[in-house]
């Protein structure tokens, strides 16, 4: 753990929310000079009142250039761009930019299982989490999925270590950051218009490894091609997982019955309730990431035979009048609604739509061939309007919303039909969150019992 002495003393936090909020109040603590620069925040916000009673000077209601002076390094909110005028400037004079994740290991040395990915970030941090929980180790989870990673990192015992979900916006704000385990699940091109172009969100992705030293582990799909470049150089110890590969004597793989992590037959097949080809290896890189780090068999088995997925990620919402209905909100690119769609055999009435970030959607193509109907909302219905019809989808419908898109989807389903809301978009044209696009979808579809 390194001493805060090692730290800047005279820092700008740049944006609030859970992160910003966190970081600023453990730096107060440690004694540092903090200024808190916020446009949306009030002064007197309830998380605001705390700052300032802690001793931060605060800069609300816009971004005046004149934070930066004097500042030796600015601790960012993940959502703010590195195009954002404070940022630019601050990287224009050579002034350090980072984000919250970085403060961690100011705050514990136990370890971290670090994870990241394009798609299945969240289903795999629970997953490990569960495993490790139900096989007696003391775990605490942070990060995008649960508490900021700084407030977990404050409480971390002796015997304890701690699982993070890691998004691409965190870790390009590293610089010394250091999971003992990373998991990187895929990388697929996505965030382009924060990142800028693909490269920099893979290095940026990449970066999860970048500080491991050699008694570290790293678990990576091999069967992703840009991965197996990437982590070449890596110091880690590399533990594999594939979906396709016999990996007996390298990592995690299955085959026409079972789960292994090396040569040992860890679960099988037909016990897992978790459905879907993607979330297989999600599970893979769970197990090799759990058995790293202490987990029995009994208590991955006990998981993966009970776990059927997290909140807005092909969560089954229950059955509607024979229909399954779905909500995998969380599906805010077309990875994850192709691989939502490759989930089901069965025919399927589709809700998608939202934020257009600029995308056509033709990969989507290859993936609508069950879909019987389709329901399109927000910004980037005329796209997918096009993209089913170029799919040979005979029946699109136009919604207002999520809740309308139930409605209407339900109407277009006969009984052992799937109804799936998998938007392929961001939800911030219409919802706050993907969490407030799913509970308005699962809200709607339990009215209509």
């Amino acid at each position: 753990m390194k001493a805060w002495k090692q730290f800047s003393e005279k820092v700008l936090v740049l944006g609030l929310a859970r992160s910003g909020t966190a970081a600023a109040k453990v730096l107060l603590e440690n004694g540092k000079n903090v200024i808190v620069n916020d446009a949306a925040a009030k002064y007197d916000d309830a998380a605001v009142l705390e700052l300032q009673k802690k001793g931060a000077h605060l800069v609300l209601g816009s971004h005046p250039l004149s934070v930066l002076e004097g500042i030796e390094v600015v601790v960012k909110n993940p959502g703010i761009r590195y195009d954002h005028p404070i940022v630019a400037e601050a990287l224009t004079q050579n002034i350090p930019v980072i984000t919250e994740v970085e403060l961690v290991s100011y705050l514990t040395q136990q370890p971290i299982i670090g994870i990241t990915g394009s798609n299945g970030k969240t289903t795999t941090t629970t997953l490990v989490t569960e495993m490790l929980n139900q096989s007696g180790c003391n775990v605490k989870l942070a990060g995008n999925i649960g508490i900021a990673a700084t407030e977990v990192a404050q409480t971390m015992q002796t015997d304890e270590r701690m699982v993070i979900e890691l998004s691409s916006f965190q870790l390009q704000g590293i610089d010394t950051f250091r999971p003992s385990t990373a998991v990187l699940l895929n990388i697929y091109e996505a965030h382009l218009d924060y990142h800028g172009d693909l490269e920099s969100y893979v290095n940026a992705k990449c970066n999860i490894f970048k500080n491991q030293h050699a008694d570290d582990y790293l678990v990576y799909n091999v069967d992703d091609p840009t991965l197996q470049e990437k982590v070449m150089n890596t110091k880690a110890k590399k533990i594999p997982f594939s979906a396709t590969k016999n990996l007996y004597q390298e990592g995690a793989w299955i085959d026409d019955t079972h789960v292994y992590f090396f040569d040992e037959a860890i679960v099988r097949l037909e016990d897992i309730v978790l459905v879907g080809k993607h979330n297989l290896e999600n599970i893979l890189a769970s197990v090799a990431a759990a058995k790293l780090n202490g987990a029995t068999n009994e208590g991955i088995q006990h998981v993966l035979k009970t776990f059927s997925g997290v909140k807005h990620r092909l969560e089954f919402v229950g059955m509607l009048e024979g229909r399954y209905v779905y909500n995998d909100s969380k599906a805010t690119n077309t990875l994850a609604t192709q691989k939502a769609l490759d989930s089901f055999k069965k025919n399927i009435v589709l809700l998608a739509g939202g934020l257009d970030r600029g995308n056509e959607f033709d990969e989507l193509i290859p993936h609508l061939q069950n879909v019987k109907a389709m329901v399109v909302f927000g910004e980037t219905a005329p796209k997918l309007e096009r993209t089913g019809k170029e799919a040979g989808i005979q029946v699109i419908e136009h919604a207002s919303g999520v809740d309308d898109a139930a409605k209407i989807g339900f109407s277009l389903t006969d009984a052992g039909d799937i109804l799936l809301l998998s938007p392929a978009c961001a939800s911030w044209d219409q919802y706050k969150t993907f969490e407030e696009r799913g509970d308005i979808f699962v809200q709607a579809v339990h009215t209509m019992n």
